[in-house]
């Protein structure tokens, strides 16, 4: 959790609240939620996004766009959920990054598209996380990788 600002900047405390709200929305999307926790998920992803929107960098507002496809994929809101982790996608496509965060988006895009109905993305994806999550180097990485990519519906053959 991140430590409450001691500088009383308006940047300040809207980082506090990004981190805040991000750290709950996935705690919550990876757990076993009832209605209300839905929408508290929801909530929490969609701050999360706005307060990274006014004060952090382009790779703050990818992340939490992550985020946010994630939770509407697990709300089962396909329209919303696929355009967003497609651009989370192709913005990673174009920029390194960690293994397991390859392995995210990967997953996040699988769960989208199988909400959506793209099942042709999905099977697409869901091979593509598959491969990325096996060659997640650090352990603790890929458990944490794990928590999201179980809840990704297999797709059909």
């Amino acid at each position: 959790m991140p430590h409450k600002p001691e500088e009383a900047s308006e940047e300040a405390w809207h980082r506090y609240f990004a981190m805040e709200c991000n750290n709950k929305a996935w705690s919550l999307a990876v757990s076993d939620r009832n209605r209300e926790e839905d929408l508290e998920m929801l909530s929490a992803a969609q701050a999360s996004l706005y307060h990274w929107m006014l004060v952090g960098n382009t790779l703050n507002q990818i992340r939490a766009k992550m985020l946010v496809a994630e939770v509407h994929a697990l709300l089962g809101l396909g329209d919303t959920a696929l355009p967003l982790a497609i651009e989370v996608s192709e913005f990673f496509a174009e920029h390194d990054c960690p293994d397991w965060e390859e392995a995210y988006v990967a997953a996040i895009e699988a769960h989208a598209a199988s909400v959506a109905g793209d099942a042709e993305r999905h099977r697409e994806s869901y091979q593509r996380a598959t491969g990325l999550f096996h060659a997640i180097a650090d352990p603790d990485d890929k458990a944490v990788v794990e928590q999201t990519f179980r809840l990704v519906p297999r797709p059909n053959s």
